[in-house]
């Protein structure tokens, strides 16, 4: 078998291992971006549909009434600081330092955690206020969007939560580097789709 190597064990058992990396070069990065072009699809199925529901409110409060445009700027910050932090964590990993990639990992989660406190606040505040995603057609559609892209944004917490984990236990391999990849890109796509989200949900709300 050219591919393997065998090992004969104390025990006459045989041990078999891969001599050459299974994945092939540069497979993962062009899987993940296929992966992000199908979630491009349906996040522009949500902007489409918002923006055909956007203005039925059903007669009740609309974008200028509900929407808090400072605390949706706060919200904005966190989440385009975590992309800046993430950034300075891809730099340390090309380093090859373990600790600053840790350490940077973690306040990108802190941001990330943040940013999605203020959106559980702010969806609370909308129902506590009679604007929740049953009172009309744009509201289904508001927190069917923002609801989404908070959704991912917790996926992509918990991805980070397990690579710190791994990254811990066996520090910057090739896989972890790869990992890290994929999860740089998955966080950069979500902060792009949040600025669709400020600008057309948001702030044309108001106006």
């Amino acid at each position: 078998m050219s591919n393997h190597n065998t090992l004969a064990g104390a025990t006459g058992t045989r041990d078999y291992f891969l001599k050459e990396e299974p994945h092939v070069e540069n497979g993962t990065a062009l899987g993940f971006w296929l992966y992000l072009m199908s979630d491009c699809l349906i996040f522009a199925a949500l902007f489409a549909t918002y923006g055909a529901l956007g203005r039925n409110y059903a007669g009740g409060a609309g974008g200028a009434e509900l929407f808090d445009l400072s605390l949706v700027a706060i919200n904005t910050a966190l989440l385009l600081f975590s992309s800046i932090t993430f950034g300075f964590a891809m730099l340390a990993k090309q380093k090859g330092s373990v600790k600053g990639t840790v350490v940077w990992l973690i306040i990108t989660g802190l941001f990330g955690a943040g940013f999605l406190g203020v959106e559980l606040y702010e969806f609370h505040h909308l129902i506590h206020v009679g604007a929740g995603p049953q009172s009309s057609a744009a509201m289904s559609a508001f927190f069917a969007l923002v609801g989404t892209h908070g959704l991912h944004v917790t996926f992509g917490l918990v991805w980070l939560v397990v690579l710190l984990l791994q990254i811990g236990k066996h520090g910057l391999t090739r896989e972890n580097n790869r990992r890290l990849m994929c999860l740089s890109m998955f966080w950069h796509f979500l902060d792009v789709v949040w600025i669709g989200v400020f600008s057309f949900v948001y702030l044309i709300g108001v106006l």
